[in-house]
């Protein structure tokens, strides 16, 4: 199995330009205390940040960053701590299990960390991770901290939704959009795999839009059950998912299901003759999939309509 925890991924691959141009700020002591990295989830924006957070935490350790390779060593003692979330000049905030936000408590625990002195003069950095997810009452409370952070104390914010992202933390940082063309997706999945990705994968399962992460991830899945992707179309895969109900234990497999369902319909409207009725069908959908949690709606039920209505079955 493939890891695509960001803490354990000593490699960073397709995101050099970005590490460079963060890298060269911090060098000059230039760079800003509020960082957004912003994009899909999957392209690699935690890992970004675990590297440069390696890069300056381990400069006068034994075994520093290598910036030539872009590769954290193993035995790197910044490594060892950060990966077990006890280095004392780093602070993870991500969303818990089975929670819907984060929640106001993590961001007070975070401010009293903020509050303390640094270690060894090091700057301290707080990582917080799907942003997205901030409760209201988390975001004012982060804004107090944000706008006038401690000396040597900086932000590294992920999001993985543009459309969520509010303005007014959008408006006190500085924000990289990250991005990969489907050939760097496909050359990162290679080097990931040490393989070359067709030979593992069907075409007809990848579209221009997955990110590494969700590929990776995916592989990872169909492995654990024994299921060859190389032989499987987007219809067989739908059905196999939806019939075995992998959704109900899984949130994971919900979220494939649903980007398989969008895939499947755009290349069905690609070849249908009756577009109109298509498109309608797909919107209707495709709207209330992605507001199953929102308003409690039955996934079961939605997804069953679509294997009746799509695949004929």
């Amino acid at each position: 199995m493939i890891t695509v925890k960001p803490n354990e991924n000593i490699y960073l691959y397709g995101l050099d330009n970005f590490f460079f141009e963060i890298a060269d700020l911090y060098k000059k002591r230039k760079m800003p205390n509020r960082i957004i990295l912003s994009g899909k989830k999957g392209l690699g924006k935690s890992t970004l940040s675990y590297h440069l957070i390696n890069y300056i935490l381990s400069t006068n350790e034994d075994l520093p960053y290598d910036q030539k390779n872009l590769v954290i060593n193993k035995n790197n003692k910044s490594y060892k701590l950060v990966k077990n979330n006890s280095h004392p000049n780093f602070y993870l905030i991500d969303l818990f299990d089975g929670k819907k936000n984060i929640n106001i408590d993590q961001i007070r625990e975070m401010i009293s960390y903020t509050n303390k002195s640094s270690f060894n003069n090091l700057p301290k950095f707080i990582l917080i991770d799907h942003i997205e997810f901030l409760s209201k009452n988390s975001i004012n409370a982060l804004l107090k901290v944000v706008e006038e952070p401690n000396d040597n104390v900086f932000f590294f914010f992920i999001n993985n939704s543009e459309h969520n992202l509010l303005p007014t933390l959008n408006s006190r940082c500085i924000k990289f959009n990250i991005n990969l063309t489907f050939n760097e997706v496909v050359n990162i999945c290679n080097s990931l795999n040490d393989v070359d990705l067709f030979k593992l994968i069907n075409p007809d399962l990848i579209s221009y839009y997955n990110t590494p992460g969700e590929i990776i991830s995916f592989i990872n899945f169909f492995n654990e059950k024994k299921i060859n992707l190389q032989e499987c179309t987007l219809k067989d895969l739908l059905l196999i998912l939806i019939n075995k109900a992998y959704y109900k234990k899984d949130k994971f497999v919900k979220n494939l299901i649903i980007n398989f369902i969008e895939l499947f319909f755009l290349k069905q409207y690609k070849l249908s003759k009756t577009n109109k009725y298509l498109l309608k069908f797909y919107k209707v959908f495709i709207n209330k999939a992605h507001n199953i949690e929102k308003f409690n709606l039955d996934e079961e039920s939605l997804f069953l309509e679509f294997k009746s209505k799509m695949l004929n079955e």
